[in-house]
């Protein structure tokens, strides 16, 4: 997984054998885990969803540094949802914008009604991302148990994206 060129790679996980890496699974529930850990995902809940999403890690000189998801429409949301999350160490170097191209790419792909990203409250580098290419804030809500609301964010097509 060593890149000797330090250069950044993202490897999905298969959606159709979610096990067949251990190693991205557990550095994408790592990442995951380490950036909302107001809603932390056991193994099982990563195999899962990466049954029904899809689920990348960005590697940079064999270093897991962050992760992405990208959700299809579903009965709820009728957009698709592109998440990227970079280890606090990590950001400002443009990793978070690659994840988030990649995933803005395909979840183009899956919806005619937009694309939506959600951030947690707290996470103020990961709104500023968010707003910086065009989000706007739509809901804020809390999962049963916690205190730091989640937002949700949808693309205006006519912002200038970054």
């Amino acid at each position: 997984m060593s890149d000797p060129n330090g250069a950044l790679r993202i490897e999905s996980i298969d959606p159709a054998d979610p096990t067949a890496s251990p190693r991205l699974l557990a550095d994408w529930r790592l990442i995951h885990n380490t950036i909302i850990p107001t809603a932390p995902l056991s193994e099982d809940d990563v195999r899962a969803r990466a049954g029904r999403n899809r689920l990348d890690v960005a590697y940079l000189a064999g270093t897991a540094v962050g992760c992405s998801t990208v959700r299809p429409p579903d009965e709820e949301t009728p957009a698709a949802t592109v998440i990227s999350r970079i280890l606090p160490a990590y950001r400002g170097r443009g990793y978070g914008t690659a994840l988030y191209e990649r995933g803005l790419a395909q979840a183009r792909t899956l919806s005619d009604a937009g694309v939506e990203t959600v951030v947690l409250a707290s996470n103020a580098e990961g709104l500023r991302f968010a707003l910086a290419r065009g989000f706007v804030e739509t809901e804020r809500y809390l999962l049963p148990g916690d205190r730091v609301p989640f937002v949700t964010l949808r693309l205006d097509e006519d912002a200038v994206s970054f």
